[in-house]
């Protein structure tokens, strides 16, 4: 497949059929890479807007009872209070043995019986218009609870900034790709064009510009490259579409949840690629003709 990639070409270049073989292999791999790249910080930033829009939607409540009151007493009457909140879809006090059942796998069995557990209750807001932490705090103290509201924002930030760092992550890891097949194409052609000097002057005394010249190695590349591009990008579609086939909606892990709608993401790649060579390989052939003057 790769020796296809270059079998259509400008007929005025002798072709060295090996380096050009490496070179496609080298810009496939490296675009390979860089779909994976851009799909695993697609996916990385859709389950951390997910996990954000899940911590959003709900809130904590830590319920100390009163003297003379049981703390299951004080988080059923906090429950029923928050109930009637504007903008509370739902709240429900928290048993023990559901809170042990959470702390369990953190925690180990034998010492949850002595274990003193905090009293509390979970609150399911409204999507649309959710309540503050404010109101649900002022509605407490309105029904004389002594409580604290938790509105998970320290996690959620905490989340949306992890998702901001994978895409700044992502977007230094495409560059980095994208630099390295600016770099070996750059390398390819001033080793082409060294090679075949005699065939360069002979363009030149027969009246060939520098400009057309470099089109030739332009044309060369950037098809070697969109052909190689396509090939990545294929194999990384193959790749995402098996994960998605393995996993489900959530690929292999929920922190990583993909979509078919991933694999449109892949479809410029083989464009991308040809512009960067395109790119490289004008800049370096004018670069060494000039030189050559």
């Amino acid at each position: 497949m790769i020796g296809r990639l270059f079998s259509i070409r400008p007929s005025l270049l002798p072709r060295d059929a090996g380096g050009e073989a490496w070179l496609a292999s080298l810009i496939a791999v490296l675009c390979f890479l860089a779909c994976l790249s851009a799909v695993g910080a697609v996916s990385a930033d859709r389950a951390a807007h997910g996990w954000a829009r899940e911590l959003r939607s709900e809130a904590t409540v830590q319920v100390r009872p009163r003297v003379g009151e049981t703390g299951a007493e004080a988080a059923a009457r906090a429950a029923q209070t928050l109930a009637g909140v504007d903008g509370v879809s739902e709240a429900e006090a928290m048993d023990r043995e559901t809170a042990e059942a959470l702390l369990r796998p953190w925690m180990g069995e034998a010492v949850l019986p002595d274990l003193p557990i905090p009293h509390l209750v979970t609150v399911r807001l409204d999507r649309t218009a959710p309540a503050s932490a404010v109101t649900l705090g002022r509605a407490l103290a309105g029904a004389g609870l002594d409580a604290t509201v938790d509105d998970h924002s320290l996690w959620r930030g905490e989340v949306e900034r992890s998702a901001g760092l994978i895409t700044l992550l992502a977007a230094a890891a495409f560059l980095l790709t994208a630099g390295a097949a600016g770099a070996a194409i750059a390398y390819a052609t001033r080793a082409g064009m060294a090679a075949q000097s005699g065939v360069i002057n002979t363009l030149s005394l027969n009246g060939a510009s520098d400009g057309a010249i470099a089109g030739l190695y332009q044309m060369r590349f950037g098809l070697l490259a969109a052909g190689a591009g396509a090939i990545g990008a294929l194999t990384a579609m193959a790749v995402v579409a098996g994960l998605r086939f393995l996993g489900g909606a959530e690929g292999v892990t929920p922190a990583l949840p993909l979509a078919w709608s991933d694999l449109l993401i892949l479809s410029p790649c083989p464009l991308l690629a040809a512009t960067v060579a395109l790119v490289a390989a004008r800049f370096t052939a004018l670069a060494r003709l000039k030189r050559g003057h």
